[in-house]
């Protein structure tokens, strides 16, 4: 008998009440780093683009998130819905698209997530029923509308296309990536460029303009609280590297060495 998730997806509570998620994207093969950033962060993305994480981490790091009140997602390495089926299969609950630059770039992705007639997702969630806290039929029936399409807005490509992109049906939060924005313009790691900050600009107001929920990058406070005030409601705090290392910084902070 299947226990009801109480919810079963937090983030579309939160986003449908207008509040902002916070979260990270972990890039270590850990499952005791994403005990403890499971405890106080919203959502994770497990992150199968840039990490050095297999399947059979990525299975133990989303099943190290029940029983708290984040939510796992995971970025694959490309649009492919090949790509996408084993993370769903073991339990994610979203997929994070990278480099979407088109609409048809969004249809895929969409499609990519839910099962036939709606998309074409393959059947095979033999591990997912026991993260959702599901029976089989249960997940079947929930899978398509509880699980999350989250597109990546990270190519100067996108943003001249931002309006056709986020007229697609079915994309649950869009994501601004401004470091490959930069790449793209050939400005790699200059985030205070005036084009960059056009373009990211641009960008924002195109998701913004949609209703989907917008989601982006903070470092600060101050960061944060400026992006909650512009609408955002998918907030990133950083990965966990760079959090582990701010936390050994602020513990060396008034140390004299």
């Amino acid at each position: 008998m299947s226990v009801p998730a109480k919810p079963l997806n937090r983030l579309r509570q939160l986003w449908s009440e207008g509040r902002p998620a916070f979260g990270a994207i972990a890039t270590i093969p850990s499952v005791q780093m994403v005990q403890i950033m499971a405890r106080s962060l919203d959502w994770i993305i497990v992150d199968l683009e840039h990490g050095p994480i297999g399947l059979t981490e990525a299975h133990a790091m989303i099943a190290a998130t029940t029983g708290t009140p984040c939510t796992p997602l995971v970025r694959i390495a490309a649009n492919e819905p090949w790509l996408a089926k084993a993370p769903m299969d073991i339990g994610a609950f979203g997929i994070n698209f990278p480099m979407i630059t088109s609409r048809a770039d969004a249809e895929k992705a969409v499609r990519s997530v839910r099962y036939p007639p709606r998309g074409d997702r393959l059947w095979g969630p033999f591990h997912a029923p026991f993260r959702w806290g599901q029976s089989m039929p249960d997940y079947m029936a929930s899978a398509d509308d509880e699980m999350i399409c989250m597109v990546t807005i990270e190519h100067v490509d996108a943003v001249n296309r931002i309006d056709e992109i986020m007229a697609t049906p079915g994309i649950d939060v869009a994501v601004i990536g401004p470091g490959d924005l930069a790449t793209s313009i050939n400005k790699r790691g200059r985030m205070d460029d005036p084009e960059l900050l056009e373009l990211v600009a641009r960008a924002e107001a195109g998701i913004l303009r949609s209703g989907v929920p917008i989601g982006g990058v903070a470092r600060t406070a101050d960061q944060a609280n400026a992006l909650i005030d512009r609408g955002y409601r998918a907030i990133a705090l950083g990965f966990d590297w760079s959090l582990f290392q701010r936390g050994i910084m602020t513990a060396f902070a008034g140390i004299k060495r």
